[in-house]
């Protein structure tokens, strides 16, 4: 009988089996209770000897068996069992026991053994005293016994697992985790829909990691989840023969964030895997800069980046610093993919992790080593001194990891002015003066620019809660407006600054110098590269992709990495860290804004100058959501439509060339010509198009939504905002 299930709910006495099973037998669809004895619900009462129970009970499932039903028992013969084996049975059940296990093992269902017990035995023997509870029937009450019962109960459960692999067997601690998992679980009980998004699926553990809402499911983010993908994880490390088996964990101030890194660090110290584990919340990159600061062979980091607050995520980084690539992303995927048991993931306790030398809780000295690096990044210290009293800075973390990092650089390099958004200075994972904690929605600037015009502030920056993404609002000094920049803006406006100071400072850029940028990144910085005379490369979405670039320089000693940036409001300068950094970012464009002021100029004037020497480029994006798994299915026809019926224009601008990633092909629309793209596969499908537009079409990797990417070249903004708007009235239209 396909699908159907026998689950057997055993353990101590108030470990939580009356709890577990009448919640089972409640949510699980087409499902019977059988207790032992007790109950009125119970099919088996009394002393039978132990033959006629067994007989009993096969007679049961046979009938049942009939029906496709479900079967939870709660206590069966493995009760009677644990009794023999403490001693305190004058018959013995034994050798039934050991016919039904092979019994069991040989029946047509999903059999499930499932033994409850409390990691804190103290906590354990603090409630049978509390319920009023004593261990064994019309015995005094004995503590020693307590634990004995239940030890015993685990080392069955561990005989089950080796003996018979087609019983599914899982140790679940009852303690405060599963309560609450059960309380939420018999909430939504009654909710289809809810039950099917939690259920459907396993939450997909890709290149990008993990991210999802937090919750009690399998699609959901848990502690049985990050435990499941860090088990992968390990499994894959010890698979590479490697001596390096460390890993940095680093952490947000997202909900439940320091649980899933310590839940991570456990399960690799429980695989003898050594977890340097930060103390508190830190930023992206700085965890990036920690996986080479401690030669690990890789990271992990516990963020949902600039998601709303019921998400959270867990990242991978390998020991360039990056995160993962192949063969490593598909390696560890496999791996993660292969667990279908999560009671096979190991873990243990933090205090035998701890003894055993393989959980050290870092801080101190990889902050201090990460700030001077941050710091060797500064060209213009001469500029920061003459401006550092009269610049004035509002910056907030938004409830995020940037605060301290970012006020201690600033401080460190002289900056006077800097003003906290105090409303969202401190961590928060409710984030509860924003909706959505991204540093490009214009909402969670509202606080800042409020500050910004009472202290009549120069720039106004904001860093996301992981602070690898920087949003930014300059003033013009024309108008007294506070003007936003997008990503594009503010990576476009470092880049012209850290490319025409280095040249400015050595008297010429490296002969090998590169940029590297994303695909679907503002043309105007392949304008500025070709201005200096450099390379520029390239490659997919996400930043990884970058650091894989500086690492192929470090290796092949040919390259030299200048500049790299992603239009979504990040970039990295220097290479000590692999991923983008904002806390660098903010620092660089307080440097920037110090410098051009030497010259009377603000970032805005700068901003104009760069257009009106390489062309308005501008530069927008068009997301749309396709929640749930519906929203699978639309956004799977929409690219199949688009690949089936190739565009021949977008917005009236006619489609010179056509890049299909997923199958590596360059399609020249007029003349039939196909190359190659020379960048790994992906979901992406990019638009060449006269006069130097763009559109790109992507769905999103960490997000149930498609994003519209397109970008115009025009001779003023006022054109160039129009002609955009068109882009954008086509992409809506898609849906």
């Amino acid at each position: 009988m396909a699908n159907s299930k026998i689950i057997v709910v055993e353990g101590s006495q108030g470990a939580g089996k009356t709890t577990i099973t009448d919640f089972l037998r409640h949510t699980l669809p087409y499902s019977n209770l059988y207790r032992l004895c007790g109950t009125s619900d119970s099919t088996v009462t009394g002393k039978k000897k132990a033959e006629d129970m067994y007989v009993d009970l096969l007679e049961y499932i046979e009938k049942m068996e009939n029906k496709s039903i479900n079967l939870i028992f709660d206590r069966t013969f493995f009760t009677e069992e644990n009794y023999c084996r403490l001693g305190i049975k004058e018959y013995t059940f034994t050798d039934v026991y050991e016919k039904l296990l092979n019994k069991f093992a040989s029946l047509d269902f999903d059999i499930y053994y499932i033994t409850l017990y409390l990691e804190d035995e103290d906590e354990y023997i603090e409630r049978l005293k509390r319920d009023g509870k004593a261990v064994f029937k019309g015995a005094e009450f004995k503590a020693e016994n307590s634990i004995k019962q239940q030890r015993v109960y685990l080392e069955m459960a561990d005989e089950i697992k080796k003996n018979y692999p087609n019983i599914n067997v899982l140790k679940l601690a009852n303690d405060k985790d599963l309560e609450d998992t059960k309380k939420e679980l018999t909430a939504i009980e009654n909710d289809e829909n809810e039950i099917k998004e939690r259920f459907y699926a396993d939450l997909a553990f890709g290149t990008a990691g993990l991210r999802g809402i937090i919750g009690a499911g399998i699609n959901r983010m848990n502690i049985y989840v990050v435990r499941k993908a860090t088990q992968g994880l390990a499994d894959y490390i010890l698979e590479q023969g490697t001596d390096k088996k460390r890993v940095a964990i680093a952490f947000d101030s997202r909900h439940m964030s320091p649980e899933f890194a310590d839940e991570a660090a456990r399960t690799l110290a429980a695989n003898g895997i050594k977890a340097f584990i930060f103390e508190s919340l830190r930023p992206t990159p700085e965890l990036s800069f920690a996986v080479r600061h401690l030669d690990c062979i890789a990271g992990i980091n516990v963020t949902a980046s600039h998601n709303p607050p019921q998400y959270n995520g867990y990242k991978v980084y390998w020991e360039d610093g990056a995160q993962f690539t192949d063969p490593h992303a598909s390696g560890v995927t496999a791996k993660v993919n292969a667990i279908t048991d999560i009671s096979t993931c190991k873990t243990m306790s933090k205090e035998d992790a701890v003894t055993a030398g393989l959980y050290e809780v870092i801080g101190k000295e990889v902050d201090d080593a990460y700030i001077a690096e941050v710091e060797k990044q500064v060209i213009n210290q001469a500029s920061i001194d003459e401006m550092a009293s009269k610049l004035k800075i509002v910056y907030t973390p938004l409830h995020g990891t940037g605060n301290l990092p970012v006020r201690r650089v600033l401080d460190d390099l002289g900056f006077k002015n800097v003003y906290v958004v105090p409303e969202q200075e401190l961590p928060d994972g409710d984030f509860p003066t924003v909706s959505y904690p991204n540093p490009e929605a214009k909402e969670a600037f509202a606080l800042g620019l409020a500050l910004a015009k009472e202290k009549d502030a120069d720039l106004v920056l904001a860093t996301d809660p992981d602070a690898d993404r920087l949003g930014v609002y300059v003033k013009d000094a024309k108008s007294g407006e506070y003007i936003p920049l997008t990503g594009n803006m503010s990576g476009s406006l470092l880049c012209e600054y850290v490319l025409s100071q280095k040249k400015e400072k050595a008297g010429s850029l490296p002969a090998d110098g590169a940029v590297v940028k994303s695909i679907v990144t503002t043309n105007l910085v392949d304008e500025i590269a070709k201005a200096y005379n450099v390379k520029l490369i390239e490659v997919l979405t996400g930043f990884k992709w970058i650091g894989k670039e500086i690492l192929g320089f470090e290796q092949s000693g040919k390259g030299t990495y200048l500049f790299g940036l992603e239009e979504s409001y990040g970039c990295l300068i220097g290479t000590y860290a692999r991923d983008k950094d904002a806390v660098s970012a903010t620092v660089a464009l307080c440097e920037a804004a110090a410098y051009y002021a030497t010259k009377g100029k603000t970032l805005w004037d700068v901003m104009i100058d760069m257009y009106e020497k390489y062309g308005y480029c501008v530069d927008s994006i068009t997301a749309m959501d396709f929640p749930g798994l519906e929203g699978m299915d639309k956004m799977k026809a929409m690219l199949a439509n688009l690949r089936e019926n190739p565009l021949k224009d977008i917005a009236g601008y006619k489609v010179l060339k056509i890049r299909d990633y997923s199958k590596d092909t360059v399609l020249d629309v007029e003349s039939g010509n196909v190359e190659p793209t020379g960048l790994p596969a992906s979901d992406v499908l990019y638009y060449e198009l006269e006069g130097g537009a763009w559109v790109c079409v992507r769905p999103s990797g960490t997000e149930p939504k498609i994003k519209f990417y397109y970008g115009v070249k025009a001779s003023s903004m006022d054109e160039a905002q129009v002609e955009s708007a068109k882009f954008a009235e086509w992409a809506k239209a898609q849906a």
